[in-house]
């Protein structure tokens, strides 16, 4: 994929990720109220902690921090930004969104921002308008930023989904790179779905304001859809599942993940999980789970990432790229 903006060849390339977690720590001991053991949450989700905001507490700080984050690793200035896109389905205030406050808090005052409601797989609608911005010529900056605190949509007297869910916020950036620095196969390709028919086994109730969840039937769809769009965001590239160097699933639950590796055939030692520490971390789990791979030393330039994600709505995505560019060149500069 070659674009041209501004008379310049360009690829649209992922160049840096920052991830913030709040500072409470809630681990499974936390839920004893509801008749059930850390082994009893362990075993059905492999999550053994979480974290959540603090009563009062904002999810625009985390947010905040997290793309300070994100533009330092891409050697990028606030400035530079011309789009910030805020994937969330809990923002602090129902309107205004959580993007114009998080352009604010880093200094910016005139630059669009905007907030995009896909759930659990938001981060990579998100990502998708970031690079269809980027290769139109219309953007050369984007900061894409996945945050959510679920702790505040779950029903405290449901067993089954009151410990899954954590509070985070993980940004990228994405960046219009020449295309003499990076090949066109380094942008990512990017597989989005829907279908709202479904969307009664998953959602949250706008009178109660907390996660419903057929859980069962979620987890057959979510496995199904994220193998799906994994295999679909690969033939995109022409690629093989073979050729991912590292396979980063959304966090949702350790069985969930077990079982799309399963169907895919994917080696579990080439693929992320972190949903032990993390919980489900909703619009936050993919880009929290790349800041931390980054920082294990699983992410080194020219990784080919392949991510799948699964929400309610219902909503799926799937996404392959080379992460902050090829392998053995310079990237992260403007073109």
């Amino acid at each position: 994929m070659r674009f041209l903006t501004g008379g310049r060849d360009v690829v649209a390339v992922v160049s840096g990720v920052g991830a913030a977690r709040p500072a409470r720590v809630i681990r499974n001991s936390h839920f004893a109220y509801l008749g059930i053991s850390d082994q009893w949450i362990t075993s059905r989700t492999g999550i053994g902690e979480r974290r959540w905001l603090e009563p009062g507490q904002g999810l625009t700080g985390l947010a905040v921090e997290a793309s300070r984050l994100a533009l330092a690793d891409a050697d990028c200035a606030p400035e530079d930004i011309d789009l910030v896109i805020a994937a969330t389905a809990t923002s602090d205030r129902v309107s205004p969104g959580l993007a114009p406050e998080l352009a604010c808090g880093l200094g910016l005052r005139d630059v669009p921002a905007l907030d995009l409601n896909a759930a659990c797989s938001g981060f990579l609608y998100a990502l998708d308008q970031a690079v269809a911005q980027i290769d139109a010529g219309r953007r050369t900056c984007v900061l894409v930023c996945g945050a959510d605190a679920a702790s505040r949509i779950i029903d405290p007297d449901d067993r089954f989904t009151a410990p899954l869910f954590g509070d985070a916020a993980g940004a990228v950036v994405v960046r219009a790179v020449s295309a003499e620095r990076c090949c066109a196969a380094c942008a990512p390709a990017v597989v989005l779905g829907a279908d709202g028919s479904l969307g009664d086994i998953l959602y949250v109730d706008r009178a109660r304001h907390a996660v419903h969840m057929e859980g069962a039937e979620v987890y057959e769809r979510a496995v199904d859809a994220m193998a799906d769009s994994a295999r679909r965001a690969c033939a995109l590239r022409g690629a093989e599942l073979a050729d991912v160097d590292l396979f980063v699933p959304h966090q949702a639950n350790a069985r969930i993940i077990k079982s799309v590796l399963r169907q895919l055939k994917f080696p579990a030692e080439r693929t992320v999980v972190y949903v032990g520490e993390f919980g489900n971390t909703s619009a936050s789990s993919i880009p929290l789970s790349l800041h931390r791979a980054q920082l294990d030393g699983r992410l080194p330039q020219g990784t080919r990432v392949g991510m799948a994600a699964f929400g309610a709505g219902l909503t799926w995505a799937a996404a392959l790229l080379d992460w902050k560019g090829c392998r053995h060149t310079p990237t992260g500069q403007a073109p």
